[in-house]
């Protein structure tokens, strides 16, 4: 399992529940990185998606205490999580939010892709500082890019002690 999102240089990674930043080639990398992969997240990501929609071409996966009607897998726990995620390759599943799910699971994530954005987004939510964690080791981090006024820089964190599930 890897998560992926991008965060400002507080590790924020939204606001009124949704994104800080307009980011068109963060955007295509995310679209290109999860199309045809299954996605992790939280009703409230589920919400934030246009009309509220899962994101086409990919198996939405929805962790949330209450069912969804919509085209999405609904799991209730991380019991159910992790069992429903087993069925597929662990480098095709990806989580995508939001914040508490991304804390929830960065443990037992392999690897995080990190957009990270050379700004302060205001944040309201935020991400644990993989810097600061002992058991994530930056293993790549592109030269900086413009993306629609920002600089960003798209990094790798390795898990080098993935939680198991």
């Amino acid at each position: 399992m890897r998560a992926i999102f991008h965060a400002d240089k507080n590790w924020g990674i939204g606001k009124n529940n949704d994104l800080m930043f307009s980011l068109p080639k963060d955007m295509k990398f995310f679209r290109e990185t999860t199309k045809g992969k299954i996605v992790v997240m939280g009703r409230n990501t589920l919400i934030s998606f246009p009309g509220g929609k899962p994101l086409k071409n990919r198996i939405n996966i929805v962790l949330s205490p209450s069912d969804i009607a919509e085209d999405v897998i609904t799991v209730h726990n991380l019991e159910e999580l992790f069992a429903e995620v087993k069925k597929y390759p662990e480098e095709d599943v990806f989580v995508v939010g939001g914040a508490s799910v991304y804390r929830t699971l960065i443990p037992y994530c392999t690897e995080v892709l990190v957009t990270k954005v050379e700004a302060d987004g205001g944040a309201e939510v935020f991400v644990p500082n993989l810097d600061e964690d002992e058991n994530f080791r930056l293993v790549y981090e592109s030269e900086p890019v413009d993306d629609n006024g920002y600089p960003i820089r798209f990094c790798t964190y390795k898990n080098l002690a993935p939680a198991s599930y």
